[in-house]
Order: structure tokens, then sequence, then C-alpha cells
């Protein structure tokens, strides 16, 4: 099963001086259950593109499609139901809310929709002991590690079971060990849970490791030669 269709994606950014092409005819399909690597230059648009999947920003033109749905032609509320359902995130910055314990955290795209039910905690529960964490449950933030606090954040963008899942340089900034380790649980994790899982990495080690690699280099991507 096709997961997600781009065809023909184009982001510009029009200033008084100039108008910046960031992405130009950027075409690409991944399966459901299959992981892809994007690579590039700092400033190259990967960031651009992942923020554009995740509908968090909008293209210029191109059409986006997750499961047959294009997110940008639904109204404001019923695209940020599709975005909490369908897409999880994992940033380079864990972004967890320091006063929070770890259940708590993963719990956190749940409450945005109210109290989240029996079987939802169970569920951040079940996450937190694939990740590792069970023993930490309880603990806040400033009492894990950068590597476990990424895992929390592995463990929350898989919490509603989301079709995609995209990762901005999430072992930047994690030593090579503790990077190897969050290597495999986003290639593992999210293949078992059944979601997508688009990386954008300057790591060889995750890159290399992932189904398959694309480069974006003028604003296209390309394969990885």
């Amino acid at each position: 099963m096709t997961r997600l269709v781009v065809e023909d994606l184009s982001k510009q950014f029009v200033t008084e001086a100039e108008t910046l092409q960031v992405l130009a005819g950027v075409s690409f399909k991944l399966d459901a259950g299959e992981n892809l690597a994007i690579v590039g230059a700092s400033g190259s648009g990967k960031s651009t593109l992942l923020y554009i999947l995740g509908t968090l920003d909008t293209p210029t033109s191109g059409t986006v499609l997750i499961d047959g749905i294009n997110p940008f032609k639904l109204g404001a509320r019923g695209l940020a139901e599709f975005r909490n359902q369908s897409i999880g995130f994992v940033f380079q910055d864990h972004h967890l809310l320091p006063q929070l314990s770890v259940l708590e955290n993963v719990l956190l795209p749940a409450m945005a929709q109210g109290r989240p039910s029996a079987d939802i905690a169970q569920r951040a529960r079940h996450l937190i002991d694939e990740v590792g964490l069970s023993a930490r449950i309880d603990h806040i933030p400033g009492r894990l590690s950068g590597g476990e606090r990424q895992r929390v954040a592995v463990a929350r963008a898989l919490l509603h079971r989301p079709k995609l899942l995209l990762a901005d340089e999430p072992t930047g900034n994690l030593d090579a060990a503790t990077a190897d380790h969050i290597a495999d649980l986003l290639l593992e994790l999210p293949r078992r849970e059944g979601a997508s899982l688009i990386v954008v990495t300057h790591s060889d080690t995750l890159s290399i490791r992932a189904a398959r690699c694309l480069k974006l280099v003028n604003h296209q991507l390309a394969a990885v030669a």
C-alpha cells in the first residue's frame, strides 16, 4: 500500500528583494511501513520539505497525499485533527515539557483532546516499555539523559499510531553510542507499528541504515550515488 505520494512539490519564499526557490518539482512515493532518509547540505531545504509533509507549512504548488487524503484541502480544524491523529514528529530537540513526567509527556497528543482514555494511557505505558523507560515512567525530563529524553519523544510521536512519522535530525545532539540506539528505535519501532518513516539527517550512520536514501540538491531529490 502506498502511504505517501508527493507530486511536483515546490516551495518559494518571496521577499522584497527576491524570490527564494527552496524546493522545485519534488516527487516521490513511500509505502506503508517503509523508511526513507533524506540527506543534503545545510540550507538545502530538507527541514522545509519535512515541515510541508507534516502540514506545518504549505507548499507553493504541488500535491501531498497521505493515504489518499490531501491535508491542505482540509479546513483549519480538520487539518489540526488530521495532523494530531495521522502524523508523528521527532525533532532534534525533544521538546518535552519539563514539569511533566515521562508518562504525561507521552500522553500530550491525547491531552489536546481532553482527558486521555484508559486505552490511550495503557498504550502510552506500552510504548514507554518499548523504548526501555518503564523504570523512569514517573521521572521528569530533568532527571533523564539526552538519549532518554529522545526515547520519550519517539514514544510520544507514536501514541496515536500515526500513518507517517517525521524525524528532523533526531540524533544530532547525541553521542555516537546513544545515536545508534535511537537509530535502532526509529528504524524498527515505527515499522512494527505500521508507520512510514522519513528522517532528515546529516548522520551517515543513520542514512545508510535506512531502506531508501535520497539527497536534496538543487531544490530537487536525487538518488544517492
